[in-house]
């Protein structure tokens, strides 16, 4: 069989490409086995015995459900009787399977446009083809100074060469000499499998594992991955492909001397441009006027010392002053010297700092100041309102002061506004310290948080009107908002925003503004948690749980926020005992209506552990405050949750009256979500009661409203619930789709909860279909998913799937995982102990 023919109906090893061909191979070796020593096949209980590996996990080999790892396929084939001779062959059969179940994912092109204007660099450019030519080094290092140009070349021969590299190129700035701190290795690694094709959910939370699973993507492609900005060999490392085939190109202003030691990267330092190169750059860029001034223009180039950042500026101040000869501007260019904060002991002198001078003395003086204010701003994208709150101007004069610096090439348009190269960062935070008082800093930087606070306050009251009372109060945002009256364009603004809102919280927490930072967190909790925003909302809430004073009043609702993002992600210990210290806080500053919240968030979590007496005293009691304060949405909130409970504990009459009027009361008061949410509810109910055609019709309004209140989650468990009804009205097919659907909601945004009932879900309807071996995998996944976020009552759901899908063939094990499933089913209370006490 291994030497090539088919035997038996089994296939020849060099023909092997599935997993079920695979196990035929070791299913025929068993046979094989058996006939050679005159004894009966070798037992699943014969080979855990061998092995140590479970009885069913063999089972799972030998039927072709589960590729074994190369270590066990090599102990597996021996025990199995394969001769030495054989062995490679098959571990060759099973390495070309594997290759073949590998999903090819996305073909990712990020290189970003070429800087505009590249001159010279020819050597440095051929050096690069020859290092990464086939057979050549996979691993390059662009070295130099800050303003060198190695951006500019990496992508100039990133561009020319991608054609060799047809399963795509990755780009990623690592931030390694940027304002704030390097981008560690782990969240570089999530970022480039996200554009490799893995969902959020999908990516593994340790450094290690993620750089086994961008390997594992890697390999056997031809990419390219440009990583910039590198600040380290450590941060580097991990992110290097573990196979040939790829091509690797860093850019750093160090040598990264560790890299080419131990990885065997080749090094190409990038000094500055040369005489001729340098006039060659400026002719590029100022066209006749360079011939028509050669000696000048020469002068000029050596002034601004090869670098073509500093060449680049000159050129744009020489073209600003169309009647100044060349000569005359580069006469201004002496005294130079480098940036004291980023000069490297090896460089040459350099003439950024006076080139960023000259050309910030001829800007005016209002637009002289601004882009001193400028280097005040924590985040990376300043948009006009921004800088008009950093500089105490009107929104029309920021917009003509950046269009001033944007001829000056002193900022340049980015995704969110204007974006600075680091060094004109830093030379704009050096004019801002030495020209401006601490007080007057310190002014600009809290009339800029108070802006955003103020224009987030705008945006969510017009996203979640009925929230409101809840929210700190904060001044009018004096920004021209670019939303007035409509909802879908102030969910636009925060998303454009994001990331400058998260990144002024994150400053606001680390530089004793504590009240700023809480106030962000405050405002945008919602916005967050119904986008599925999740990793920035742990750093919003967290840094402003940190920045907070254990006994500040403000802290109770930062912890319900936190405890709220923990819930989404199934950390459902830490979430109570979050809600609980909120709840304890609420009460001690006689806040009723937050108590009241956080009761309600503290019960929902109750839920997921089981502890439903424990939920309904909550709800009980937050439902009485609502009530005696007249808090009409918090009440319909309240009566959602205990509709819900009452709907698990089987009191369905309870639910429908509960979920109705919960309903009634959100469409009188015009919320659309919350409206959608108690109807999913509802039909979730009617499905229970066998009121299908009304449980459709519910489920459907749910979803509309969450599609329409632009909820990822809400729409995954309307879609969900809405597959429960489509499977026992016999629409298998419909079901499918639609939890196929919620499980990719489900894990994109996060939302654990949803996740495990998505699973349990597929594994309910393909065991309907007969697809026993698929049921039991999606319920073996919920199991595990909800042993770790301690969801009861999921737990007991996948249990019983798990009897149901083997029940066919494994009596007795199924009458023990029914067993299970009943002793939680029986703790919790709920109708389902009943129905399954029966079967077993």
């Amino acid at each position: 069989m291994p030497g090539g023919r088919a035997t038996r109906g089994v296939p020849a090893v060099g023909d092997v490409r599935t997993l079920d061909e695979l196990a035929g191979l070791l299913r025929g070796l068993r046979r094989r086995h058996a006939r050679r020593c005159a004894a009966p096949q070798l037992s699943y209980r014969d080979l855990a015995a061998a092995t140590g590996w479970s009885h069913g996990i063999i089972g799972e080999y030998l039927t072709g459900r589960v590729l074994p790892p190369t270590d066990r396929f090599d102990v597996l084939v021996r025990l199995l009787g394969a001769a030495p001779a054989e062995q490679g062959a098959l571990a060759t059969a099973r390495d070309r399977v594997e290759e073949l179940r590998r999903p090819r994912g996305p073909v990712p092109r990020q290189l970003p446009a070429e800087v505009p204007g590249f001159a010279g660099r020819e050597a440095e450019l051929s050096a690069l083809d020859a290092l990464h030519a086939v057979g050549g080094s996979t691993v390059s290092v662009v070295s130099g100074t800050g303003g060198v140009g190695k951006t500019a070349l990496a992508l100039r021969w990133a561009h020319r060469a991608a054609g060799r590299y047809p399963d795509g190129q990755l780009h990623l700035d690592l931030r390694g000499y940027s304002p704030g701190r390097p981008l560690p290795a782990t969240d570089a690694l999530g970022v480039l499998l996200r554009a490799l094709g893995l969902g959020r959910a999908e990516i593994p939370a340790g450094a290690d594992e993620r750089a086994a699973a961008y390997r594992s993507l890697l390999a056997g492609r031809r990419m390219l991955v440009l990583l910039d900005n590198a600040h380290s060999a450590a941060q580097v490392r991990p992110l290097l492909p573990g196979a040939a085939g790829c091509a690797v190109l860093v850019t750093s202003r160090d040598d990264l001397a560790g890299l080419v030691a131990r990885d065997g990267a080749r090094r190409v330092r990038l000094e500055v441009l040369p005489a001729a190169e340098s006039v060659a750059l400026l002719r590029t860029l100022l066209g006749d006027r360079v011939d028509a001034e050669p000696a000048a223009a020469a002068l000029l180039a050596a002034r601004c010392a090869g670098l073509p950042l500093a060449l680049r500026v000159a050129a744009e101040v020489a073209a600003a002053r169309a009647s100044a000869g060349l000569g005359a501007i580069a006469a201004e260019l002496t005294g130079v010297a480098a940036l004291d904060t980023l000069q490297l002991p090896d460089d040459p002198p350099s003439a950024v700092r006076t080139v960023l001078s000259w050309s910030h003395r001829h800007l005016t003086v209002p637009t002289a100041r601004a882009f001193a204010v400028l280097g005040l701003y924590p985040g990376r994208d300043v948009d006009a309102p921004s800088l008009a709150a950093l500089a105490e101007v009107s929104f029309e004069a920021a917009e003509r002061a950046l269009s001033d610096l944007a001829r000056a090439h002193l900022v340049e348009p980015s995704a969110a506004g204007w974006a600075m190269h680091d060094l004109l960062r830093a030379y704009a935070n050096e004019l801002a310290l030495s020209g401006l008082t601490v007080p007057e800093r310190r002014d600009a930087v809290t009339r800029l948080l108070r802006d955003h606070l103020a224009a987030a306050a705008a945006a969510m009251d017009l996203l979640f009107p009925h929230e409101r009372p809840a929210r700190p109060a904060v001044g009018a945002s004096a920004r021209p908002l670019p939303f007035a009256a409509e909802p879908g364009a102030a969910r636009r603004w925060l998303d454009i925003r994001r990331g400058e809102l998260v990144r002024l919280a994150v400053f606001a927490a680390g530089h004793d503004r504590a009240a700023d930072s809480a106030g962000l967190s405050s405002l945008l909790w919602r916005y967050f948690e119904v986008g599925g925003h999740h990793e920035e909302a742990l750093a919003v809430h967290a840094g402003a749980l940190a920045a907070l004073d254990p006994e500040a009043a403000e802290r109770a609702a930062v912890l319900a926020n936190l405890g709220t993002i923990h819930w989404w992600l199934g950390a459902y210990g830490q979430a109570r005992d979050e809600f609980a210290e909120s709840v304890r806080g609420f009460a001690a500053a006689g806040d009723g209506p937050g108590q009241a919240r956080a009761l309600s968030r503290l019960a929902a979590v109750h839920e997921r552990l089981g502890a439903y007496a424990q939920a309904m005293e909550c709800l009980g009691e937050a439902l009485g405050m609502a009530r005696t304060s007249g808090d009409r949405h918090g009440e319909a909130s309240l009566l959602l949750n205990r509709g819900s409970l009452h709907r698990r504990l089987g009191r369905c009459a309870h639910a429908v009256a509960h979920q109705r009027r919960a309903a009634g009361i959100f469409a009188g008061l015009g919320d659309v979500r919350l409206e959608a949410y108690a109807l999913g509810n509802l039909g979730v109910t009617y499905e229970l009661l066998g009121r299908y055609d009304e449980a459709a019709g519910a489920l459907e309004r749910a979803l509309a409203g969450c599609r329409a209140a632009g909820d990822p989650a809400g729409q995954g468990s309307a879609l969900a619930a809405l597959a429960s009804v489509r499977r026992r009205t016999g629409r298998h097919a419909e079901a499918l789709d639609l939890l196929g659907r919620a499980l990719a909601a489900g894990r994109e945004t996060g939302d654990r909860g949803l996740e495990t009932e998505a699973l349990n879900g597929l594994g309910e309807t393909l065991l309907a279909l007969g697809r026993c071996g698929d049921a039991g995998e999606r319920h073996r996944a919920a199991l595990a998913l909800a042993e770790r976020t301690g969801d009861r009552f999921e737990q007991a759901r996948a249990l019983e799937g798990l009897g149901d899908a083997i029940a066919a063939g494994q009596a007795g094990a199924a009458r023990e995982f029914w067993r299970r499933a009943l002793v939680i089913y029986i703790e919790l209370g709920v109708p389902r102990a009943r129905l399954l006490r029966e079967r077993v």
